[in-house]
């Protein structure tokens, strides 16, 4: 049988054959899938190319370039912004090789980038704005098609063999020229407001490790802006280390400096394998920070966006949301043991970093463990070259970790889980549940083993990061697995197997510190306290590790992993875990709402879907505009009255309409009725007025009208057609163009003939009813409802002869009406003649309670029976679903008709 591509969907599969090339056949539908889901299931978190967001314009040459650029971004860690322009085969000068390196270049908005032929054996990353000229030279049989890259620290690069070399220096040239006029207008503007402003630097630095008042100490720290130089320089654990630790220390500071001069400075450097066994040996500490500035290629972004931290700093200080609340939460667990966070410097520090992040982007705000890894990065970075690292790695480098539902990192535990079967067999042969290893290894990704490690081999991973990117935790995770094998198959539960790693990992020690700490660090306190308490004594005894060890054993057993093979997994299991987080946040939706409805949860899973699926078809059909601008309007990063699954899928008007005349049990006989009912019915139950209706809103509304008691039914359609539903400009009766009521069917009726003689004792009836309605007004004290006066009555009115429209026993329920109708007036005479106390004049207008109306429907048996006849909701929405997708087929075929 040849290759077949298996589609699974949560009703079926389908096996798809006779494919002339199944990997790129598979590759594409993966990566179609991957986009639908990006767009439609996580648009708030995931980020989709423009071009992406029309489907009809998607086409294969697409597809492989967003492949492409997908593939660049992760490989040299750039923006998300930039696009791929340019991609050439050449050959780059490597002076430490005395050769020519064969790869491919790779041009984007910003950046020239160079890869080997073989992932990561040769790297090399030039920022534009460091780039002088880029020319071309003359062209021999030994340097074919030459160019040369000059930069602003008088360095040069040669590339040869390029392809088109015209064409390519004239795109870069015109992309620099635009760069460098862009630098220079700024550099202008930026040096007039300087001249006008004070002299006084905004940088000030404050260190003071006395003891202090404490909040004496606060005070000053917060009148002083940003710390200028890195905590670790004032607050040093190891200011009293021994002879062998300096001296190991300037040992690698020596084989730096030789690396330098061979391999170059700076974010320009070639980054070879030899960079990597330095950084296994461990960066220095006078070094760490601006290797991790350089590898991130953080310093670009200080230098392109000079003064960008202070300002922010000084627009979020002082602004109160629900992220600085979660800041101010975990200031003081960030590194509790460090002296540098237990002195208000430090404290103050992390909260300006915190709060500048998520004033900077709201989507992602604060999430738990952002607070480790920034007190890390302002022990060895200046404040500021701090928050720029940070951007890079929740931006760049671990996108879509940080953000409220953290599905990047649940990608990355799906991609490790394949890993751990691929590379580790016998290990996912013993163990019965493979995704009990990968959930115990979530912290592992998420704070960079900085949670599990002690302190000092914490940071040496938190190097090889900086390098690899998350290639080094996968790698790392793989080898720490490896080496408890034995034990972790020898488990019975999941609270041994995280045991056997947390024993394992707290015993890594490292040459600045062989003896590790006898206490696990504070991020790692609350992972494992659960079992310590419990089980310290069932603990196996694991043999000391040397994170150096660890570190190459990883490279060497597992540095075959490459960027490409990531992605690739990633964007497979992307698809699975968005459809898993679909199920859960659609579990957790139904729970939240099934104990206020009647509706079988049968019928209500049915409702769901469909609701989803409407918003799903104006996010893919329509321009997502409408939909995509209230949702934004209406979302803030501190707005805590909505829970997550109440956010998740929300309807604008349109969507809500387009329902509307799906569900809706008495549709009408006009479609500006209707259409009126439906505006009506969505201001009605868009209480807090961001203009969306959430699913629980939306189900109270639909069980009101198929489960509740006729009186529930009435007082919907009596809201209706009062404020806050019934709008200023709906005032007028008049508005309601082409009324349903014909003119023989009037609102009041005349009395059959001798009934004249019979009116007193008619309307001592009424004034009975009004006494005998006193009780019942009573019962809605909880909930009042306002009066409705004649003109709304009027319109209520209409409304009730609309929905007969159509029924079998529309004469009857006429006829019904109007007697119902005259019942109604001769109340409001009664009132107006001061008979009752239930009805007053407003404007020269009567008025008449909800009471009354319900009492005068009962009167007619007709009436009563039409609103409790009960409708099957089960086959309405079967019903729904199938005119769902007819309603947007017009839509779709003009979007793909040629223009």
């Amino acid at each position: 049988m040849t290759d077949a591509v298996r589609i699974s969907t949560r009703r079926r599969q389908r096996e798809f054959s006779m494919f002339l090339n199944p990997d790129e056949a598979f590759g594409v539908i993966g990566q179609l899938a991957d986009i639908a889901l990006r767009r439609l299931l996580d648009s708030e978190g995931l980020e989709v190319d423009r071009v992406l967001q029309q489907p009809a314009r998607i086409t294969k040459r697409v597809l492989e370039e967003q492949a492409l650029r997908e593939y660049v971004l992760a490989l040299f860690r750039l923006p998300r912004s930039e696009r791929l322009h340019e991609v050439a085969p050449c050959s780059v000068w490597t002076p430490h090789a005395r050769c020519h390196t064969a790869g491919t270049l790779y041009a984007t908005d910003g950046y020239l980038c160079f890869s080997s032929r073989e992932e990561a054996v040769c790297m090399l990353l030039i920022p534009l704005s460091e780039v002088l000229s880029i020319e071309k030279a003359e062209s021999t049989a030994l340097l074919p098609n030459p160019v040369i890259v000059s930069l602003r620290t008088k360095k040069a690069f040669q590339l040869i063999e390029l392809p088109a070399r015209d064409q390519l220096v004239e795109n870069v040239g015109s992309r620099l020229r635009a760069l460098q006029w862009k630098k220079s207008a700024f550099r202008s503007r930026r040096d007039g407001k300087r001249s006008a402003s004070a002299p006084t630097p905004y940088y000030t630095f404050c260190y003071d490790t006395a003891p202090a008042d404490e909040d004496e100490m606060e005070e000053q720290v917060l009148r002083n802006t940003v710390n200028s130089e890195a905590l670790m320089t004032a607050f040093h654990q190891n200011q009293r280390g021994s002879d062998g630790t300096q001296r190991a220390e300037r040992e690698k500071e020596r084989r730096w400096e030789e690396h330098f001069s061979e391999f170059g400075r700076g974010v320009h450097m070639f980054r070879t394998d030899k960079m990597h066994r330095l950084v296994a040996m461990g960066i220095p500490e006078s070094l760490r920070g601006e290797l991790w500035m350089t590898l991130s290629d953080a310093c670009s972004e200080v230098e392109a966006h000079q003064g960008y931290y202070a300002s922010v700093v000084q627009k979020s200080m002082g602004h109160s949301s629900l992220a600085t609340e979660e800041i101010e939460r975990d200031l003081h667990r960030s590194l509790p043991d460090h002296p540098a966070f237990q002195n208000p410097t430090g404290i103050a520090a992390l909260r300006r970093v915190l709060t500048a992040y998520a004033h900077r982007n709201p989507k992602i705000g604060y999430c738990q463990s952002m607070n480790i890894l920034a007190s890390v990065l302002l022990l060895y970075t200046k404040e500021e070259e701090a928050f720029w690292l940070l951007v890079a790695v929740c931006e760049r480098m671990l996108p879509d970790y940080f953000n409220r539902r953290v599905i990047g990192a649940q990608v990355d535990q799906s991609v490790f889980e394949q890993l751990i079967r691929e590379r580790l067999p016998e290990l996912a042969e013993r163990v019965p549940d493979v995704s009990a290893l990968s959930s115990v290894s979530l912290s592992w990704f998420l704070t960079l083993f900085l949670s599990v490690l002690p302190f000092l081999s914490a940071v040496r991973v938190v190097d090889c990061f900086f390098l690899h990117g998350i290639n080094a935790i996968f790698r790392l995770g793989l080898t720490a697995l490896e080496a408890n094998a034995a034990l972790l198959s020898a488990c019975t539960d999941d609270g041994q197997a995280l045991m056997i790693l947390a024993s394992f990992l707290d015993q890594v020690g490292s040459e600045e510190s062989p003896c590790p700490p006898s206490s696990p660090p504070a991020a790692a306190e609350d992972a494992s306290t659960t079992h310590n308490s419990s089980s310290s004594g069932d603990a196996p005894a694991v043999r000391h590790t040397n994170i150096t060890d660890l570190i190459n054993e990883s490279h060497e057993r597992f540095g075959d992993l490459t960027v490409r093979q990531v992605e690739g997994l990633r964007c497979r299991h992307r698809i699975r875990v968005l459809q898993a987080h679909e199920d859960t946040t659609k579990d957790n939706a139904l729970r939240v709402v099934t104990p206020d409805v009647s509706i079988s949860a049968e019928t209500l899973s049915a409702v769901y879907d469909l609701f989803k699926t409407e918003h799903f078809i104006s996010l893919y059909w329509g321009d997502g505009s409408s939909a995509a601008a209230a949702e934004a309007a209406a979302w803030r990063p501190g707005d805590s009255c909505r829970s997550h699954v109440e956010r998740q899928y929300r309807l604008d008007r349109p969507q809500f309409k387009s329902l509307y005349g799906l569900l809706a049990p008495w549709p009408g006989d006009a479609h500006q009725h209707v259409d009126t009912l439906a505006n009506r019915t969505f201001t009605l139950l868009d209480q807090d007025g961001d203009n969306l209706v959430t699913f629980r809103e939306f189900t109270g509304w639909l069980d009101t009208l198929y489960c509740e008691e006729l009186n529930e039914k009435i007082r919907l359609l009596y809201r209706l057609h009062i404020p806050p539903a019934l709008t200023e400009s709906e005032d007028d009766p008049s508005l309601m163009k082409s009324p349903p009521m014909s003119t023989n069917r009037p609102l009041r009726v005349t009395l059959p003939s001798g009934a004249a003689a019979e009116e007193p004792d008619y309307l001592e009836q009424l004034k009975q009813m009004l006494k005998d309605l006193g009780r019942e007004r009573e019962k809605d004290v909880e909930k009042p409802v306002p009066l409705m006066n004649q003109s709304q009555f009027i319109q209520f009115c209409k409304t009730l002869y609309s929905m007969f429209h159509g029924d079998p026993e529309e004469s009857e329920l006429f006829q019904a009406i109007a007697h119902v109708t005259s019942l109604v007036l001769q109340i409001g005479e009664a009132g107006h003649r001061g008979s009752g106390s239930e009805v007053a004049r407003d404007d020269g207008e009567w008025t008449v309670s909800f009471a009354q109306i319900v009492a005068s429907l009962l009167t007619e048996q007709t009436l009563v029976n039409f609103f409790e006849k009960p409708v099957d909701l089960s086959a309405k929405v079967a019903a729904a679903k199938e005119k769902q997708y007819h309603q947007r087929a017009g839509l779709l075929s003009l979007q793909r008709a040629p223009r």
